[in-house]
């Protein structure tokens, strides 16, 4: 019997298929500097911001000099509570919320997913947030999985994990876990719902 559900953030719970994109676009739109400058640049620290090697206070000054302007940092900030949500898969996750332990895995800065869900205060849905930042581990590798069913005291054959990416989705699946591939181009919410709901009804 499933006891957790976990969901991936950005494409899945966000219409964005990476926070990457959200943040350079808002960037770009805020700043009239080229979004393919703005991207070249920031993807230059990507990765580090991802594994936690880095923060975004680290890079902000040479990103800066990078794209030929000093940006007010608050324009990052802003970038994250500009995210664009999907408020229905919010809405479902707190009816869900009500039977099973909810959690998200994602690979993203831990500031960003920290401030998008105070600002819209939606900490409260989550049981446990794992952020590869935070753990210095992707969902290329077992460990963030792990940290999950540890915290929550669940086995992996109890948990269904939603991910926008195939690749992600083969860690898990190897562990035990139920997975689901979300379709973020058509964004079909209803036949989401039907296949999630046929395998907690398996």
């Amino acid at each position: 019997m499933i006891k957790c559900i976990l969901f991936d953030f950005d494409g899945v719970l966000t219409i964005d298929k990476t926070g990457s994109t959200s943040i350079t676009n808002y960037i770009a739109q805020e700043t009239s500097i080229p979004l393919d400058i703005v991207k070249n640049s920031y993807y230059k620290h990507n990765k580090k911001l991802l594994m936690g090697e880095i923060v975004h206070e680290d890079m902000w000054d040479a990103f800066c000099k990078d794209v030929g302007m000093k940006i007010p940092y608050q324009v990052l900030i802003d970038s994250f509570k500009n995210t664009v949500l999907d408020e229905k898969m919010f809405h479902y996750i707190k009816l869900l919320k009500n039977n099973y332990r909810i959690g998200m895995v994602t690979d993203n800065k831990v500031d960003r997913i920290e401030t998008i869900l105070e600002h819209r205060n939606y900490k409260e849905y989550f049981d446990i947030v794992a952020i590869s930042a935070k753990l210095h581990s992707g969902k290329e590798d077992s460990r963030i999985f792990q940290y999950v069913l540890d915290s929550i005291k669940v086995t992996a054959e109890k948990c269904i994990f939603i991910d926008n990416t195939a690749k992600n989705l083969v860690v898990p699946e190897k562990m035990g876990m139920r997975t689901i591939l979300y379709d973020d181009e058509h964004r079909d919410f209803e036949a989401f719902a039907q296949s999630l709901k046929a395998m907690l009804t398996e």
